[in-house]
């Protein structure tokens, strides 16, 4: 298999047959206690090449207690320790149904539990979790090349340390094989080892649910200022789920505000139009703060007008829902919908990038 670093350089030369890049996924908040269970599980180093102990039983309990990693109840005298099913059968751990092998390392305060898995695999956790299944092909295609090249980009990011990625939204969603579904696999499959690049490296291809137009650049949306998120026009703002209204209480604005929130008015936006800072009572607050102290589920994005006023609260009026930066999940779908192929879709949402082959 190519090593990671020299693929990420030779992406297009570096093209093995059977090759595959492993993720190491952190599977929720740490823990104190991390119940597993498999067919006849065994265990060893949290080591690639680890020799593994047949342990006689299908399920285990790990614990940290004072700064020990305990097992059932037998203190180990190791730091991490890297468990697989028979077969390499799937495993559940603390609720979640997961392919390949799981780590239980100590963490800083208690315990992380750690998912390593082929990439290809791994995204068959997040595809059906970041995009409906029911979604076209083509735009479910796009996903999928969307997320392997964001993994393999923060992989690259994260090099030599416990875990690339998390499961959360702030990562890519993962929900292990809760998400697997026919036709995200399908999308998995036919772009199998495809990744974009910018200048022979794997691109940070970020993603949204809704742009609610026009997506928003890098620079103004996460503070990246990349060529290839640009932003571009978007036919998702006929869709009656991109446009929301939300009613916001003064109490609610209060903490915000560090008092009594007598009003609220918006001090400037990107060329895009989408809120950069807002006036909350005697308060300047950056935008993206504002959105994340009211809630990103309800807040849904900053592409916002603040319509109405009254004595029970403020009405804001606004469309899509995410940041807004490169790909939109919707605009994809209806892209899909005109005829577009994800390769089309692709090279809208992330202009200037090449779809190249990593591995097959």
């Amino acid at each position: 298999m190519c090593n990671m670093r020299v693929a990420a350089l030779m992406v297009g030369v570096c093209v093995t047959a059977h090759a595959a890049e492993t993720m190491r996924i952190a599977v929720g908040p740490e823990v104190g206690e991390v119940s597993l269970s498999g067919k006849a599980l065994s265990c060893g180093d949290d080591v690639d090449d680890a020799e593994f102990v047949a342990l006689q039983q299908d399920a285990l309990v790990l614990r940290k207690k004072g700064q020990a990693l305990w097992l059932d109840d037998a203190a180990l005298p190791v730091e991490a320790i890297r468990c697989r099913s028979a077969n390499d059968g799937p495993m559940r751990v603390n609720g979640v149904n997961v392919q390949g092998d799981v780590v239980v390392m100590r963490g800083k305060a208690q315990l992380v539990v750690v998912n390593v898995l082929p990439l290809e695999s791994y995204l068959q956790g997040v595809l059906g979790s970041e995009m409906p299944k029911t979604f076209p092909i083509e735009a479910l295609k796009a996903q999928a090349v969307a997320a392997r090249t964001y993994a393999l980009n923060k992989k690259l990011e994260q090099y030599g340390q416990p875990f690339h990625l998390g499961s959360s939204v702030i990562s890519q969603v993962y929900k292990g094989l809760e998400a697997d579904d026919p036709r995200t696999r399908e999308a998995i499959d036919q772009t199998r080892g495809q990744v974009l690049t910018w200048q022979l490296q794997p691109i940070e291809a970020y993603f949204h649910a809704s742009c609610g137009g026009h997506t928003e650049s890098g620079l103004d949306a996460l503070g990246r200022d990349l060529p290839y998120l640009k932003s571009v026009p978007c036919p998702c703002s006929k869709l009656a789920t991109s446009h929301w209204t939300l009613k916001v209480a003064p109490k609610e604005l209060h903490p915000v505000a560090g008092g009594k929130a007598s009003g609220l008015q918006v001090q400037g936006r990107s060329p895009t139009g989408r809120v950069r800072r807002v006036q909350v009572g005697a308060r300047s607050v950056d935008a993206v703060s504002f959105r994340e102290r009211l809630g990103y589920m309800r807040l849904k994005s900053l592409d916002f007008e603040v319509t109405s006023e009254a004595k029970d609260g403020w009405v804001l009026k606004g469309h899509g829902f995410g940041h807004g930066a490169g790909l939109c999940q919707w605009g994809s779908r209806l892209l899909a919908d005109t005829g577009k192929d994800y390769r089309a879709i692709l090279e809208h949402y992330y202009p200037g990038t090449e779809l190249q082959v990593l591995y097959e």
